[in-house]
């Protein structure tokens, strides 16, 4: 039964990837503007940027793992991760 839990909580495929690089997304921009309303002038705009900076970071490190994991599984030989079983 935690299995069954836990694999809710892996990103198996680029599009639950691009949902969750999207949300956090929303997150990050929402604090950058808190941001600018909180810190006016340079040093919110600043902060900011480091708040996006630190989406597309985040987002490049995911899609890349996708990617090697993916990679891994087919030089394996193992069937590829986005399929979904019916356990």
């Amino acid at each position: 039964m935690l299995q069954k839990i836990g694999r809710l909580f892996v990103i198996k495929t680029r599009f639950e990837a691009f949902v969750i690089i999207y949300a956090l997304a929303l997150g990050a921009m929402t604090r950058g503007t808190a941001y600018l309303s909180e810190y006016p002038g340079i040093f919110g705009q600043l902060l900011f940027l480091a708040t996006s900076g630190a989406v597309f970071l985040g987002g490049a490190k995911i899609l890349d793992c996708l990617r090697l994991e993916k990679e891994l599984a087919e030089a394996r030989g193992d069937k590829p991760s986005d399929t979904r079983s019916a356990d």
